[in-house]
């Protein structure tokens, strides 16, 4: 298992180049494709990184942008991941791309899957990840301990799987590790030395122990202090 692992001076230039590395993805996907999916994370870290991609000068008209996995909370709650999305990358000339929720207005998850799963299955394989990753190795909600976390990993798991995991407050609704791994470019973004530490502990470690593994196998990891 290897990935590029790239390292900034500082995270203002990790920002700059990686939204700029995103964007020259998703212009050479669409060179061979109608259409492209890109897969974002959610939490603080990326927000800086939406506020410079947003404004690529690429054809976001024939791409679609989803979270790489959503806490089951409604849009105007601030735990909300796709109320970032919305109104941090879905602007500027980013506004015209499409967005594929990975919520919807119902008690559980679990009877959100089929309907939120079939507009994402039109867009397979992913053509750009972008993935986050915990100090506990995780990443998307493929936390280890969760519940459902084998079936997650597992080569025919579905595309959206519904997980609770210990310390997590609410359910989560994520894509599983064959969509993520199965992108044709995977980048993860990491701050700090203790996600660094984490990454350099994960390796060798099966993936329920360090679900990032099951995703980071030729991925371009990008890490700032």
């Amino acid at each position: 298992m290897t990935y590029d692992f790239q390292e900034y001076p500082d995270r203002e230039m990790l920002t700059i180049e990686l939204a700029q590395r995103l964007a020259g993805d998703l212009r050479a996907a669409l060179q061979h494709e109608d259409r492209v999916a890109l897969v974002v994370p959610g939490g603080t870290s990326p927000g800086p990184i939406f506020d410079d991609l947003c404004a690529a000068d690429l054809d976001w008209s024939r791409v679609d942008v989803l979270l790489g996995d959503e806490r089951w909370v409604p849009e105007d709650s601030p735990r909300s991941n796709t109320a970032l999305v919305k109104s941090r990358l879905l602007v500027n000339r980013a506004a015209a791309a499409r967005f594929l929720p990975l919520y919807a207005p119902m008690d559980r998850p679990e009877d959100a899957l089929e309907a939120l799963g079939h507009p994402i299955e039109d867009v397979l394989p992913l053509a750009v990840v972008l993935l986050g990753m915990g100090a506990d190795m995780h990443t998307a909600s493929l936390f280890p301990g969760a519940d459902r976390l084998e079936e997650a990993l597992a080569p025919d798991a579905p595309i959206l799987m519904a997980l609770r995991a210990p310390g997590a407050p609410e359910p989560r609704i994520t894509l599983t590790a064959r969509v993520l791994d199965g992108a044709m470019s995977k980048h993860v973004l990491i701050f700090g030395d203790e996600k660094r530490a984490a990454l350099e502990g994960a390796k060798g470690l099966p993936a329920m122990e360090a679900p990032i593994n099951a995703v980071i196998d030729e991925a371009k990891v990008h890490w700032a202090a």
